[in-house]
């Protein structure tokens, strides 16, 4: 199908970005064309805005609209904890449960090879900088996947000279969920993470 000019520039556009593929990035044209002007102009805006005001964390690489992020800021926390995350969007999921009063390090992705990230394209130094300054425990919050499990392994490896304790997120069976419905991999690694009661 043809499309106008800026139409299929918007389309373009919006397939650019994760999870987007053709037909969604037509449905969000679509979308915003009906949109009226004024949304569309505030839209646009804050699209302008959170790139040219947002920045990341002088300690932690979460991203943040000053020098250091507000969990980093507040005195509330506990420095001495860190937990690792893949990405900004983790620290969320976390801190929804309203339980770590710890302060977080955002990695910004994880280890894998075949894609060409490396520890390089990391902020993995960082990461070894503030491990080194008087940490207790740095916690690995990485997905259970291979990539976060071999990001995990490294990131313990290098760590664990430099004095704190290194632990892992424990996983496994959901909470709620039936052993029949597990796959595999799922209770093998339910198995081998099992605690004594």
């Amino acid at each position: 199908m043809t499309f106008a000019r800026p139409l299929a520039e918007l389309i373009g556009q919006l397939e650019r970005l994760p999870g987007v593929g053709p037909k969604s990035a037509q449905r969000l044209a679509y979308h915003v064309l009906r949109m009226p002007e004024e949304d569309v102009q505030r839209l646009a805006k804050a699209l302008v805005d959170a790139k040219q005001s947002l920045r990341l964390c002088d300690a932690c690489q979460n991203v943040s609209a000053s020098e250091t992020c507000e969990i980093c800021a507040d005195p509330r926390r506990d420095p001495r904890t860190i937990c690792v995350v893949a990405e900004p969007r983790d620290i969320a999921a976390l801190e929804r449960v309203n339980q770590y009063r710890g302060v977080y390090h955002v990695l910004h992705g994880l280890l894998s090879p075949m894609d060409g990230i490396g520890p390089e394209q990391l902020k993995v130094r960082e990461l070894l900088q503030r491990a080194a300054s008087g940490v207790d425990e740095v916690i690995l919050a990485t997905n259970p996947t291979v990539e976060g499990d071999a990001t995990a392994l490294y990131l313990a490896g290098l760590i664990k000279p430099l004095g704190p304790r290194v632990s892992r997120l424990a996983h496994g069976m959901p909470v709620g969920g039936e052993l029949d419905y597990a796959d595999s991999a799922t209770l093998l690694s339910a198995l081998e993470y099992r605690r004594e009661m």
